[in-house]
């Protein structure tokens, strides 16, 4: 005679890693579909448009009191060395390279993934999501593809907005509020500035926008039952999100600082 044994529990490793593992496998099977016929053309439009709504006003807000903080304090930092004269080219550096993509992803995460998750969770606890798998649409292609997509899209132009915005306001706050002079201010970052600092800024932003997307999407597919369970998978996904976006920029800033040389070297 024989006895049943009821298999282990999984571990807690096994726990914690098991989520990790169907997140990367939604973001790659968005990879994949993203080249997959047919195309919903409207549904990224309408949701790219929507979430550029949502964020562009806030992001464009958020990142003048950002860059004029950066100013202000390097204009302080650089006069205790009396180097005044290059406060326009660390100011600009960090608002492009750092401040510019970081703003725009917390935006992107916070207002456009919030409600990417929401509208996504609603679904699945209607089960929306499992009639469209009973009648043989993925719902990845159907609705998460677009928007990821849309998510990345609105990041990178977000991100040049966020741009121009930040060193504008870093540009009055040192010339007008400090007494700067306009001319050094822009001739010490045209001295030291590359093209490689906007093409790694945008593929920041690329980057934060598809995670913010992803994780949007796995959250909403995969809430806590109830309606609860939807807001609390928005809250989740903003966090890990924000997480996620500072764990990716340090290791892009470490791999950028080492691959490309300063101007000058």
């Amino acid at each position: 005679m024989t006895t049943h044994q009821d298999p282990a529990p999984p571990s807690l490793v096994t726990r914690a890693l098991t989520p990790v593992g169907k997140l990367f496998a939604l973001g790659g099977a968005v990879v994949r579909m993203t080249f997959r016929r047919p195309f919903q053309l409207g549904e990224f439009i309408e949701q790219t448009w929507f979430v550029t709504k949502v964020s562009a006003l806030p992001t464009a807000l958020f990142t003048i009191p950002f860059g004029a903080t950066i100013a202000l304090l390097l204009a302080e930092l650089t006069a205790q060395f009396g180097a005044q004269s290059q406060t326009g080219a660390g100011s600009v550096l960090a608002i492009v390279q750092q401040a510019a993509p970081i703003v725009t992803a917390l935006l992107i995460s916070g207002a456009g993934g919030s409600a990417v998750c929401a509208d996504l969770g609603a679904r699945t606890i209607r089960e929306e999501i499992a009639a469209m798998e009973v009648l043989g649409i993925s719902p990845i292609q159907r609705l998460v593809v677009p928007r990821v997509l849309a998510m990345t899209v609105t990041a990178v132009v977000l991100n040049g907005l966020a741009t121009v915005v930040g060193v504008g306001g870093g540009y009055f706050f040192n010339v007008v509020v400090q007494g700067g002079t306009p001319g050094a201010y822009v001739a010490s970052f045209s001295a030291i500035a590359q093209v490689s600092d906007i093409v790694v800024s945008e593929l920041k932003a690329a980057l934060f926008g598809f995670t913010a997307g992803v994780v949007a999407a796995y959250r909403g597919l995969n809430p806590p039952p109830g309606a609860k369970g939807v807001g609390d998978a928005v809250n989740q996904a903003v966090v890990i999100s924000f997480v996620l976006v500072f764990l990716i920029n340090l290791v892009l800033t470490a791999l950028y600082l080492q691959i490309v040389p300063p101007k000058g070297v």
